[in-house]
């Protein structure tokens, strides 16, 4: 039996949840999903440029399972990007992080939670003077992969 999978931590957020080829409809194309965690190994090692090891580590995982994440997240961007298919990003079994911010300026707090924008300004006096001061983990769980 194997052994139950585990959360994986994910920082990133998207506005846009779903891409496509220009000219051709929707309903023409064969859909990718890109999972979460997917998505963030592809932020950390080809975006940010961590190595696998500390990437791994960002998102609570192995060093093993970070390689299999990243090698099906390329795969799945190259037929996106090749075969010219409709990819959207949702699901997987991860646990999304909401940030708390501050600012500097009236020391209000706010929560932005994961998926969002990062703020511009602050939503009591405009203040573009912010700074995130900790994080609150949440929990989004989906079917593990292994029990499909």
């Amino acid at each position: 039996m194997p052994r139950p999978c585990k959360a994986r931590r994910v920082f990133c957020g998207l506005q846009v949840m779903s891409f496509k080829p220009c000219g051709i409809p929707k309903d023409q194309l064969e859909t990718i999903t890109l999972t979460f965690d997917e998505l963030e190994a592809i932020r950390l090692a080809d975006f940010e440029g961590l190595y696998q090891v500390q990437a791994a580590q960002v998102m609570n995982i192995s060093r093993q399972t970070f390689g299999n994440i990243i090698s099906n997240a390329h795969k799945k961007i190259a037929a996106f990007l090749l075969q010219s298919r409709f990819l959207t990003i949702e699901g997987g079994h991860v646990e999304l992080q909401n940030f708390n911010f501050t600012c500097d300026t009236c020391d209000n707090e706010w929560i932005i939670p994961s998926g969002s924008a990062l703020p511009v300004k602050c939503p009591e006096c405009g203040s573009v003077n912010s700074s995130c001061i900790k994080i609150k983990k949440v929990n989004y769980k989906q079917k593990c992969w292994r029990n499909l």
